[in-house]
């Protein structure tokens, strides 16, 4: 299967509690177009995190950019916000950032001239689709019971000659 190089979603959004419901279920749409069932769980979990902690932290009024990029291998996912405050990880654990670590293969932060970016990423590789070809069906209980069907013997030559 050939899969187009560089998958790639942008939204900018205002952040707010239905606004994170709403973009849970366009992340999960755009992963099952790219046949990425499998992720479709633990990367809108991801997104969830990601989103409530910049309503949170940096509050509802302000904007901030999601962004999906798969590569054919890795699932990339980034939220962009306004605010100068880099988050932490905290010891205790149990929601935010522990959770997008427990999520994701890697996780990073970085600071931008307008603020700063988290992201995640997961190891996704494109999945083999094979054709589904007819087959014979596997013998169910009865058919092991019964006894091996023996095979046609073949018509026994004559030895007659045959008229032409």
């Amino acid at each position: 299967m050939t899969v187009p190089l560089d998958r790639h979603y942008l939204v900018e959004l205002q952040v707010s509690e239905e606004r994170v419901s709403q973009l849970r279920r366009i992340v999960a749409a755009h992963l099952r177009h790219w046949s990425l069932e499998l992720h479709i769980r633990p990367v809108c979990r991801g997104v969830e995190e990601l989103l409530t902690n910049v309503h949170r932290h940096v509050g509802g009024d302000n904007k901030c950019v999601v962004e999906l990029r798969w590569s054919g291998r890795h699932l990339t996912v980034s939220v962009a916000d306004n605010s100068s405050e880099m988050p932490r990880l905290l010891s205790s654990g149990g929601g935010g950032l522990s959770r997008v670590m427990a999520l994701s293969h890697s996780w990073g932060t970085c600071r931008t001239l307008d603020g700063k970016v988290v992201w995640f990423t997961r190891y996704a590789e494109a999945p083999w689709n094979t054709r589904l070809l007819p087959r014979a069906p596997l013998p169910g209980v009865r058919e092991f019971l019964l006894p091996p069907a023996s095979e046609p013997s073949e018509p026994a030559e004559s030895a007659e000659p045959a008229l032409v």
